[in-house]
């Protein structure tokens, strides 16, 4: 299957030429990089969260394989819907999926399913690939989506793709030398003051910087912090960690009033490196 953009046009620009101008306002060249297990971007529009997403693909090395999860904001599809085979269009060009790496992760999670509709109009994983493509010439993506945000999954999920890449690296020289990035899409709080979204959103990066997935569950929950992507992002943080993270860094905080100049309804974007 091939699945056509969503929101070209709509959350950033539609053409080639215009998509790549767009980006490239908001990378950082001159950045230092490191390698790194997993981040946190954000996945609104690119005229307001796009500064933060730059600074933040920009500070890691690009591997050769992303696995990309997102919350689901549709409500279509499975309740963790993982695309396994197919290509994904942007005005960039093509991404391939990796489906030796899906069929690992599928085969070690009850809750995983291989399901195409859930990613058909969701924009939260589609908009980090002008990022990347921008970045990277060559790469391949696993895509997933989180309907289902109960612990247990976000558990089981970051458990089952820690195990995955493993288990790939074991077999093949390709994920130790190219590696692989785990990428949480995820905005922060939702329309309400910028004071009020700046003081919850940090205690929920608190709980991320301390690699503190069940923290951050817990938080966002009795906070009420309206975090759409703390599913993906605990699920990040359970993976990372199997995988061998010891530290997390907050590259940058910032809020869609930086762009509107309204700070009375905000929605806030943090950049996050864990490594």
């Amino acid at each position: 299957m091939i699945r056509q953009p969503a929101v070209a046009g709509y959350f950033y620009q539609g053409s080639p030429s215009a998509l790549r101008d767009q980006v490239e306002l908001f990378v950082e060249p001159e950045a230092k990089k490191a390698r790194a297990f997993g981040i946190v971007s954000p996945h609104a529009g690119l005229v307001y969260s796009g500064p933060v997403a730059g600074a933040v693909y920009s500070r890691v090395e690009l591997p050769g394989t992303f696995v990309l999860i997102g919350p689901n904001h549709t409500g279509l599809g499975a309740p963790v819907s993982l695309m396994a085979k197919g290509i994904w269009e942007t005005p960039l060009g093509s991404v391939r999926i990796n489906e030796d790496l899906a069929a690992a992760v599928l085969a070690k999670s009850r809750h995983i399913q291989d399901d195409t509709m859930a990613h058909i109009r969701e924009h939260s994983l589609e908009v980090q690939l002008p990022f990347i493509q921008y970045l990277k010439k060559e790469f391949t993506i696993v895509p997933i989506q989180m309907l289902d945000t109960r612990l247990e999954t976000c558990v089981e999920l970051g458990n089952a793709i820690a195990s995955a890449i493993a288990e790939c690296g074991v077999r093949s020289a390709e994920y130790k030398e190219k590696g692989v990035l785990i990428v949480a899409s995820s905005d922060m709080s939702h329309y309400v003051s910028a004071a009020t979204a700046k003081k919850k959103d940090h205690a929920a990066i608190k709980r991320i910087l301390e690699l503190d997935a069940r923290g951050l569950y817990y938080t966002v929950r009795d906070e009420g912090i309206s975090m759409c992507g703390f599913g993906p992002a605990v699920a990040m943080i359970t993976a990372c960690k199997a995988l061998g993270a010891t530290k997390a860094e907050l590259v940058k905080y910032a809020n869609s009033g930086d762009v509107s100049g309204d700070y009375d309804q905000v929605v806030g974007y943090a950049g996050i490196v864990v490594s």
